[in-house]
């Protein structure tokens, strides 16, 4: 149960461990209802600073910090935390973020990053990924970081990317936040599904550019490209006349149904290219 002690039983010697700071009821309702009873031992830290005494004397599966913290303090916390237990997944929840904040973190390896206000159900989706722990690393490497412009690595799984397309919504901070964000979500599931077939040892290159009045994401994956009007199986390629052929072609190749992502990232952004050489721009 939420709130329980902090001092471990012996019948719970056999469950996970989280860590929740705060007191946000919202946070506390997701982790019920995700996190299985029978499975898991969920604690409770008041401040950031009780979090980091209990974390040195009591291994955590999943932290997650306080709504009240800002995130240059929670950086700092899970920095402290990754002395102490090096594999241990936080989930960094803040009042207030900077483009910096959500760099520093990623250089931590922090798990996801959500400042307020943010979506129940995200941070939800992102506890269920965290608590399934497919692979031992990481998966997402910060190449080269500051405010204006990040490169990122990441492999080529859709769990990544979908904790990509969230490190990358948060650096945003835009009113248009929703649709670069979507159309940088669609572009990225392309090259990490098609031209990566999400293998885990294949990674994609992302390089995030921002000025005053624009931001520019670039996504270099392990394919050959390709050419808008030469895609067959998504609906950007049917002709005029035949609007829905996309969708027969990929029943015919037994691809899942689907293939809207780049009509629609295209419709969100002012300009979408690719080039050859496996580089498509939104």
């Amino acid at each position: 149960m939420v709130g329980s002690s902090l001092q471990p039983q012996a019948r719970l010697s056999q469950l996970r461990n989280a860590l929740f700071i705060g007191t946000d009821p919202e946070i506390a309702a997701i982790l019920q209802d995700v996190l299985d009873p029978l499975s898991w031992h969920v604690c409770h830290a008041s401040d950031n600073g009780m979090a980091l005494a209990v974390t040195a004397n009591m291994p955590f599966d999943l932290v997650i910090t306080s709504e009240s913290t800002s995130a240059r303090a929670d950086v700092q916390l899970l920095h402290e935390i990754r002395k102490l237990r090096p594999h241990t997944c936080v989930i960094i929840v803040t009042g207030e973020s900077t483009p910096a904040d959500v760099i520093a973190s990623m250089r931590e390896e922090a798990f996801s990053y959500f400042s307020q206000p943010f979506s129940p159900s995200a941070l939800a989706r992102m506890v269920r990924f965290a608590v399934g722990g497919l692979y031992e690393d990481d998966g997402i490497k910060v190449l080269q970081g500051k405010p204006e412009w990040v490169r990122i690595l990441a492999r080529c799984d859709m769990q990544t990317a979908e904790r990509l397309v969230q490190f990358v919504q948060e650096m945003i901070g835009l009113p248009e936040r929703a649709a670069i964000a979507t159309a940088f979500r669609e572009i990225l599931m392309n090259a990490v599904e098609h031209d990566g077939n999400l293998r885990p040892d294949r990674h994609v290159e992302i390089d995030y550019v921002r000025s005053k009045h624009t931001v520019m994401c670039r996504v270099k994956d392990p394919g050959e490209g390709f050419a808008l009007d030469k895609i067959d199986h998504a609906a950007i390629g049917n002709p005029a006349d035949d609007p829905l052929r996309h969708i027969t072609i990929r029943a015919d190749r037994g691809m899942r149904p689907g293939g809207y992502g780049v009509s629609l990232a295209r419709q969100l952004v002012d300009d979408l290219k690719t080039v050859r050489r496996a580089t498509r721009y939104c």
